[in-house]
């Protein structure tokens, strides 16, 4: 096929199409972008969030620091279970805390503390101001945190739904890309069937914050509607169509 055509076509995805050779082998410029992002992807994994400077970006909004029963990243790694439990401190502080909301955030770091601490702040403020007059819970931010520990959080904090923002596995063409789960009805042992997805949210031609929040937006409302979440709440909102003109 002609050169043009390949050209336009990677133009539009980040997939590494018509990378051409040199003999039998990948150009080297090639070879050292493939290591490079191989590289970012395993820093994106063992990368530890700083809660402390995600705090005055959320600023004005009450924030609380836990962290999951995995006592570093290591074990994060090794044990995903200890991440879907609080740990012993942690329980206490949400224990102490009360009150009844309608919708709690929890920022877990998740497999890419790297996306959590670039733009989760801003993926927060986005996401609420598309709530209306909602009462609006603390702002949880979980270290060594898996989906589930969300579940937990909300649940100790009444919330009617839980919204979890969190670092998603890094792959070798993003490696700070963030996902939504939400949640009706938060409680300890919830199934993934009973959760909603936003995801590939990041800068780099991805969803970006202000349409996922849109989309949150229009799932919560629907969810609190409905009363329910998960497999049984469609997104029922027109797509957001690619630019045929650049194919």
């Amino acid at each position: 096929m002609p050169d043009e055509f390949w050209s336009r076509l990677r133009r539009i995805t980040p997939a590494r199409i018509a990378l051409g050779r040199v003999g039998h082998a990948l150009p080297l410029r090639e070879v050292l972008d493939f290591q490079l992002a191989h590289a970012r992807a395993r820093d994106a994994v063992h990368a530890t969030l700083d809660p402390d400077a995600l705090v005055p970006e959320l600023s004005p909004m009450r924030v609380l620091q836990v962290e999951s029963a995995a006592h570093d990243r290591a074990t994060y790694l090794r044990r995903p279970d200890l991440g879907r439990r609080l740990s012993a401190r942690s329980a206490a502080v949400l224990a102490d805390t009360g009150g009844q909301c309608d919708v709690v955030f929890v920022i877990g770091d998740g497999l890419s503390a790297t996306g959590v601490q670039a733009r989760a702040a801003r993926l927060v403020k986005a996401c609420a101001s598309e709530l209306g007059d909602l009462a609006i819970g603390p702002v949880v931010i979980a270290q060594q945190a898996r989906v589930a520990l969300g579940d937990i959080i909300g649940e100790q904090l009444r919330a009617r739904i839980l919204v979890m923002i969190i670092g998603e596995r890094p792959g070798l063409s993003v490696h700070d890309s963030l996902g939504i789960y939400m949640t009706f009805a938060p409680r300890t042992g919830c199934s993934d069937a009973e959760r909603n997805c936003v995801s590939n949210i990041h800068d780099a031609g991805g969803l970006s914050p202000q349409d996922a929040a849109r989309t949150l937006g229009w799932l919560l409302r629907e969810a609190l509607r409905r009363q329910l979440s998960g497999v049984a709440l469609k997104d029922d909102q027109l797509p957001l169509l690619p630019d045929r003109d650049r194919l």
